[in-house]
């Protein structure tokens, strides 16, 4: 974050909440990510869906665990957002 950089949390606060970037604002050299430890788990599909989700990856030009994971994301914000 250089000296030009620098502002109050008020103004953040402002900035944000106007849903401005405000990402110059952070030394991002060192962010973490918390809580975002994988946890290996086991999900048994059938034949038929692995195929199809095979090839749904291909066409998108990812692994299948990317796929799902994409897609289970995209659920789960969906999810939250009907819960509001």
């Amino acid at each position: 974050m250089s000296e030009a950089s620098k502002i109050s949390a008020a103004a953040l606060d402002d900035r944000f909440d106007n849903e401005e970037d405000v990402s110059e604002f952070f030394d991002w050299s060192n962010a973490t990510r918390p809580s975002l430890k994988p946890r290996r788990v086991n999900v048994d599909f059938p034949d038929w869906m692995v195929r199809r989700l095979d090839q749904q990856a291909k066409r998108r030009g990812v692994t299948r665990q990317a796929l799902i994971k994409m897609w289970l994301v995209d659920r789960l914000e969906a999810g939250s957002d009907e819960a509001r």
